[in-house]
């Protein structure tokens, strides 16, 4: 994919770096010339351009026309905001990311402004928080489909009910799919006759109002 990313600071040179590792086509909108220079020591050529992302010029020259994804990570969230509203409702790209700093300014942060995914740090941290908090031992390895479901890793206790049975034999939450099973040093492929044993690492996509089901159906009765 083609993304350009507005601002060179910290969180906008890392995300350029792991963008352009997997492969993306990468430009990087930096509008302070120190910092833009120090960037082109670090990217191929042409990656880095010196402008502002509020001027429609600097994002044309980016290439902003045929560009799946702009991601504005700038300080400043007015900043933010404007080159947002410039991407979607000027330049038509399929998907705008914004960077939150101050997350009394969420509210802002809409399709409506144009954008498709706010990102507020100080609120991600919160809810990982609070979710390691409330799941235990259950770790949440990645959020899908906006957040509605989630693929978790969990232990199974020893004196879990699901020890010592097939899968074939297992009733799991309505929406809960088992994705593999890590036993040891070995990743399982799950079938019916699988028989789940204690200590086994459990991958599974679930949506998040069963979390908690499928956390206690796997935990041991002295967890």
């Amino acid at each position: 994919m083609k993304i350009i990313v507005v601002g060179g600071g910290q969180v906008g040179s890392y995300l350029a770096s792991l963008l352009a590792d997997r492969g993306h086509e990468v430009k990087v909108v930096e509008e302070r010339r120190q910092r833009a220079e120090a960037l082109k020591e670090r990217f191929p050529e042409g990656t880095v351009l010196l402008g502002s992302g509020t001027d429609p010029k600097t994002l044309e020259s980016a290439d902003i026309r045929h560009t799946d994804v702009v991601a504005a990570v700038t300080g400043l969230d007015e900043t933010n905001l404007v080159i947002a509203t410039l991407a979607k409702m000027e330049y038509g790209v399929r998907r705008v990311v914004a960077r939150v700093n101050n997350p009394k300014n969420t509210w802002l942060f809409t399709p409506v402004m144009g954008v498709d995914a706010a990102l507020n740090q100080a609120d991600v941290m919160a809810h990982l928080v609070a979710e390691e908090m409330s799941m235990g031992d259950m770790m949440t390895l990645l959020k899908l489909h906006g957040g509605k479901y989630s693929l978790i890793e969990r232990m199974v206790g020893p004196a879990s009910p699901v020890a010592g049975r097939a899968l074939r034999e297992i009733e799991l939450p309505r929406d809960c799919v088992l994705v593999a099973v890590i036993r040891d040093s070995d990743l399982l492929i799950p079938r019916g006759d699988t028989v789940i044993e204690a200590d086994d690492k459990l991958i599974a996509i679930t949506s998040v109002e069963q979390l908690q089901q499928l956390d206690d159906m796997l935990a041991s009765e002295a967890e």
